[in-house]
C-alpha cells in the first residue's frame, strides 16, 4: 500500500478523533504526541501530576493505531531482566527435554509505557537506553530485534523527590519530546463527568483506526516532506544559540536539530503539506530542546527556567521567509 500525505492527514485526523473519545480537551497535546509516532525513535517524555491521563493517553493510542501495548510500573526494586525477559530454564517434562527458553519481557511490544521511570534504580533505567536508541535487546549475547514501530510513552511526577532517580542526561536526550497534559478546565473535567456517568463503566471501547503496517507506511510518507536549505539553517541555528546563551551550561546535542527537522516534517505532513514551514520547527522548539539543556546551577532551583531559555532563543533567532507552495 502505497500512503501519500493526504492519507496521512487523514488517518492522523481519524486516530486524533478516535482518541478524543477517551481524552476531553487535549488536542494540542495528542496532536504532538502523534507527531512523534510518525517518526523513528519517536519517544516521549510525560511530566505531570498524577491523576491527570497519562496513561490512559498512551492506551488510548495504541488501541486506536492497532498496536501491542504493555505497561511497565517502574519501582525501586525492577531488575533490567523484568523488562527485557531472558532465559528460563524449562523443567517440564522428561530430563531429555530440559533446556532454557527465552521468555520475551515487556518491552517487546510496540507501545511501552514506562510509568514513573525515575521510581526505578539507574541500572534499570538504562535497560531501556539500547532499546530506544538501536530497536532491539541484547540478552545473553544475543542480539534480538524489537518489534515496529516501537514507542516508549515514559511518565514522571515532577513534584515527588523521595524514592526517585533522576533521569541521565544520556536518556533524557534519547526522548524526542517531553510534554505535560496539564490539569482540564472546568468545562473539559464536567464533561469527563458527564461521558463517565453515561458510560455507566470506567474502560473506554475504542476503535482501531490503523495498523502496525499502515503506520510504517505514512512514517515513510514523512520522509518524503521537502525541507528548504533555508528551514535546516533555521534549525541548526537554533540549536546552536541554546549552547550560546548565557544561561546555559550546556546546549542541545545534535539530537535535537534532528529531533526538531523529524517533528517539523510529522507536523506538515499532519496538515497535508509536503514541505516545512519555519513555524513548524517554532511549534515543536520548546518540547524537544527543553530537556535537552543544562541550566547554569544558580537557576537549577528556578521553575520553567529552561521554558523562559528557549522562548528567548526562537525570539532572537531570525525566521526565514518561505513562500508556500
Amino acid at each position: 500500500m502505497t500512503v501519500e500525505i493526504s492519507d496521512v492527514s487523514r488517518l492522523t485526523n481519524k486516530v486524533i478523533r478516535e482518541v478524543e473519545r477517551a481524552i476531553v480537551g487535549k488536542r494540542p497535546l495528542l496532536e504532538k504526541i502523534m507527531a512523534a509516532v510518525l517518526t523513528t525513535g519517536g519517544h516521549v517524555l510525560l511530566e505531570d501530576y498524577p491523576g491527570l491521563a497519562k496513561t490512559l493517553v498512551a492506551k488510548s493510542f495504541a488501541s486506536a493505531l492497532g498496536l501491542e501495548f504493555k505497561r511497565i510500573q517502574f519501582t525501586p526494586d525492577l531488575l533490567p531482566g523484568d523488562i527485557t525477559g531472558g532465559y528460563v530454564y524449562d523443567a517440564t517434562g522428561d530430563a531429555q527435554t530440559y533446556r532454557f527458553q527465552l521468555r520475551k519481557g515487556p518491552l517487546f511490544a510496540n507501545i511501552v509505557l514506562a510509568d514513573e521511570i525515575n521510581r526505578a534504580s539507574p541500572k534499570t533505567q538504562s535497560a531501556l537506553l539500547e532499546a530506544m536508541q538501536e530497536v532491539q535487546v541484547t540478552l545473553e549475547g544475543e542480539t534480538m530485534p524489537l518489534p515496529e514501530p516501537f514507542v516508549v510513552l515514559a511518565t514522571q511526577n515532577p513534584i515527588e523527590y523521595e524514592g526517585t532517580f533522576p533521569l541521565p542526561e544520556a536518556q533524557l536526550d534519547r526522548f524526542i519530546m517531553k510534554l505535560s497534559v496539564g490539569y482540564p478546565t472546568p468545562k473539559e473535567e464536567q464533561e469527563i463527568l458527564r461521558q463517565r456517568r453515561e458510560r455507566q463503566h470506567d474502560a473506554f471501547d475504542l476503535e482501531q483506526v490503523t495498523s502496525d503496517d499502515e503506520l510504517l507506511d505514512m512514517r515513510q510518507a514523512v520522509e518524503k516532506v521537502h525541507v528548504n536549505p533555508d528551514v535546516e539553517e533555521y534549525i541548526v541555528t537554533l540549536v546552536n544559540e541554546t549552547r550560546r546563551h548565557r544561561q546555559v551550561a550546556v546546549g542541545a546535542s545534535p539530537r535535537g536539530s534532528l529531533a526538531l527537522l523529524k517533528l517539523a516534517r510529522a507536523w506538515a505532513a499532519m496538515r497535508g503539506r509536503s514541505y516545512v514551514l519555519p513555524d513548524d520547527v517554532k511549534s515543536f522548539a520548546e518540547p524537544a530542546l527543553v530537556h535537552r539543556l543544562i541550566l547554569e546551577p544558580d537557576l537549577w532551583m528556578q521553575p520553567h527556567a529552561a521554558d523562559d531559555v528557549i522562548a528567548d532563543v526562537v525570539r532572537l533567532v531570525p525566521v526565514p521567509v518561505i513562500k508556500e507552495g
